[in-house]
């Protein structure tokens, strides 16, 4: 119900309209949100750091956009320039081709006068060499002067054989190791008749020659950027610092990685440029197809804006300035707009303070009054006292809540604590009075100091974390130290609030059974249940089921009333599923556990109306006397359920169980009790040729097990 103070509380008003206003404030807001308004226009002029900045990155983007445009365009025209020269040097050296004769090839003293006086193109090259179809040298003429055929460089005797073999011009690689011994050789076919090759001519180039590569191609020499000519395999042939001419383009800044990422891709040799930006530096690619080179501008990108950068800078600091000034006018504005809200806060601070002090009965009195301004702050003023008020009604509901959990701690006849991180936080009186503390001593203690090490308390709490890893619960015997230091044994059941979230608590419920282990001990104990899951076994269980048949068939034969309808009771017959995947993946050891789980699974269900057995294996019974069939089916089902939701885990890994359960109505007249269990075998069996994770039904008629 609600509290009669509270009801009144949620019937008053929370929204007031402001006094002594007139037309026009009716429609227009509130003062507080008046003043705010005009802090936020004051607060517009902030956007012009905004604008700066957005200025500062759209110059500086253009800025980026023309120096790659310019770069890009340059690195285009050295490229076709180099183009140009060397078509004009094959060109030349046609001409030359042109007016040798094949008369002039098997008269060498004729060939040596043509190209010491009569043809002026030969003028164009360092070095002139013709070689007839044999492949014999007729002239080696270096610089002006006759040398020996045996002088002839291997590499450039290799471009005259492959000229002279394929019939086409060729321009050569880099030949020489030295940058002042550096050439180019280009070579071209003498044609004669239908295209017959009769010799080749060869004219060769120094690398930094004028009709090549004049080092004045690379000149200006800047700090921020370098004209670099390489070769596709990333020999420098041209490079503002002469010490680099012939090295490898892969240690120059900036050019190595684009180089690299060029021949990972594995493009094509293109005159079209090509601009990248990396690492700080901005390098720009083009290619010369036909010798198979590659002209490249690389620039540091930060110096080349560094004038720009400078001008930001200068702009920046301006805006700072600006800046700098509406902030302090704004927060000097804003402060003197918010002192309502500041005290406030500094109220409900005083509020909170005194909730965790315990006296929620005094948060407001009479010398700490609430804040008061007209308009949103009232308002908000008028909800928190409401809110106090509802938290009032809360406290003392928590107030009943708590004693009404401290009667049943205290008058529960089972130990019940709740852990939270191994901590015991609440603990029941049977509990304390099981282990002789007092519930001060227990609360905040650690769950693994009341575990009695000499009797294997450390092995138990390793198998607490262990079962609750396996089957995230906990159902076994614990031996517990009480204050006196006697060892009184436990039946424990542990369940996580959160499931898989130990930490966040744990409830437990314990129950003495120390009389239970004594009476194990007894050697008829032994003879009567089964070691591994504490349950009877099959001996004992067909004893006490033929006890309840001969018992019942008592008292129908003397004419007593007894069972009347179908409620006589059931015997379920279950065999585990899939238990030898668990066997074969995890070990014998976990499939002990599982059947041992599995046991107290069944008690739990059953503990109140029936009792169970094992009989061997993964095969389990379970008695209900005294229930209705349709009932008897309904348990069977929570069962199967039941152990079908539990998902036992292994070495890291789940698995998945099912149980088949046959079931068979206990019915009047004398029964065996090896002919209902048979019956309820055979039912199991028919429920795992069904498709196994079911319940099937028979009846037993006169001994013999029949389909229901």
């Amino acid at each position: 119900m609600t509290p009669p103070e509270y009801t009144a509380a949620l019937a008053a008003p929370v929204f007031e309209r402001d006094e002594g206003g007139d037309g026009f404030a009716a429609w227009f807001p509130g003062p507080l949100v008046r003043k705010l308004l005009l802090v936020a226009a004051v607060a517009v002029v902030l956007s012009g750091a905004l604008a700066v900045w957005l200025v500062s990155r759209t110059v500086g983007q253009e800025s980026m956009h023309r120096l790659v445009g310019q770069q890009n365009d340059e690195v285009e025209l050295v490229a076709r320039l180099l183009a140009s020269k060397i078509e004009q040097s094959q060109k030349v050296l046609a001409t030359v081709a042109e007016g040798i004769t094949p008369e002039m090839l098997d008269s060498p003293s004729s060939l040596e006068w043509l190209l010491q006086q009569g043809l002026p193109a030969v003028r164009f090259f360092d070095a002139i060499q013709v070689a007839r179809k044999d492949g014999h040298l007729s002239v080696n003429l270096r610089y002006g002067r006759l040398e020996k055929a045996s002088g002839l460089d291997p590499a450039e005797r290799d471009y005259l054989v492959r000229t002279l073999v394929g019939g086409k011009p060729l321009v050569s690689d880099l030949i020489g190791t030295a940058a002042s011994d550096a050439r180019v050789m280009f070579t071209m076919p003498l044609l004669r008749g239908e295209g017959r090759v009769i010799g080749a001519v060869a004219g060769v180039l120094r690398l930094q020659s004028q009709g090549l590569l004049p080092h004045s191609l690379a000149l200006p020499a800047r700090a921020e950027s370098r004209l670099i000519v390489f070769t596709r395999e990333g020999v420098i042939l041209s490079h503002p610092n002469l010490e680099r001419v012939l090295g490898d383009v892969r240690d120059e800044p900036g050019l190595g990685q684009a180089y690299a990422r060029w021949r990972r891709a594995g493009q094509p040799l293109s005159g079209r440029g090509e601009t990248q930006t990396l690492a700080g530096h901005v390098v720009s690619l083009a290619a010369v197809p036909m010798p198979q080179w590659v002209v490249a501008r690389v620039s540091d990108s930060q110096e080349m804006l560094e004038p720009l950068h400078g001008a930001q800078r200068r702009a920046w600091w301006l805006a700072a300035a600006a800046i700098a000034l509406v902030c302090l006018l704004a927060v000097a504005g804003i402060a003197w707009l918010a002192r309502p809200l500041a005290l406030l806060r500094q109220r409900a601070r005083a509020v909170l303070e005194t909730e965790g002090e315990g006296s929620f009965g005094e948060l407001t009195p009479d010398d700490a009054p609430w804040p008061r301004c007209a308009g949103e702050v009232d308002d908000v003023v008028r909800v928190c006292t409401r809110l106090v008020e509802r938290r009032r009604t809360q406290q003392r509901g928590s107030e009943t809540v708590v004693r009404q959990l401290q009667a049943v701690l205290a008058h529960a006849p089972l130990g019940i604590a709740l852990t939270r991180g191994d901590r015991i936080e609440v603990v029941s009186l049977q509990a304390c009075r099981m282990l002789g503390h007092e519930p001060q001593e227990l609360q905040g203690r650690d769950l693994q100091t009341l575990l009695a090490p000499q009797q294997g308390g450390e092995g138990a709490f390793g198998q607490v974390h262990a079962q609750f890893e396996a089957h995230g619960a906990f159902d076994g015997e614990l031996p517990l130290r009480r204050k006196d230091g006697a060892v009184v044994w436990v039946h424990a059941q542990g369940r996580a609030l959160h499931p898989g979230e130990l930490a966040r608590g744990t409830v437990w419920t314990l129950e003495d059974c120390t009389a239970e282990r004594e009476a194990r001990l007894q050697q008829t104990w032994e003879h009567t249940h089964d070691a591994l899951t504490l349950l009877p076994n099959r001996a004992a269980f067909e004893q006490r089921l033929q006890v309840l048949l001969a018992e019942r068939a008592g008292r129908e034969g003397r004419g007593r009333p007894g069972d009347a309808g179908d409620d006589r009771g059931v015997l379920l017959f279950l065999d585990l599923d899939h238990l030898t995947v668990v066997n074969d993946v995890a070990g014998h050891d976990a499939g002990d556990d599982v059947l041992r789980h599995l046991a107290r699974l069944i008690e739990a269900e059953v503990r109140q109306i029936g009792w169970a057995a094992r009989l061997g294996g993964d095969e389990f019974a379970v008695v209900l006397p005294g229930i209705a069939l349709a009932r008897g089916v309904e348990v069977a089902e929570q069962l199967r359920v039941a152990v079908q939701a539990w998902e036992p885990s292994y070495h890291g890994r789940s698995f998945t169980l099912g149980v088949s359960i046959g079931l068979v109505a206990l019915d009047a007249g004398p029964q065996d009790a090896a002919a209902v269990l048979y019956a309820a075998d055979m039912a199991c069996y028919d429920a795992k040729r069904a498709g196994r994770n079911r319940v099937a039904v028979r009846r037993v008629r006169d001994g013999v097990a029949t389909d229901s």
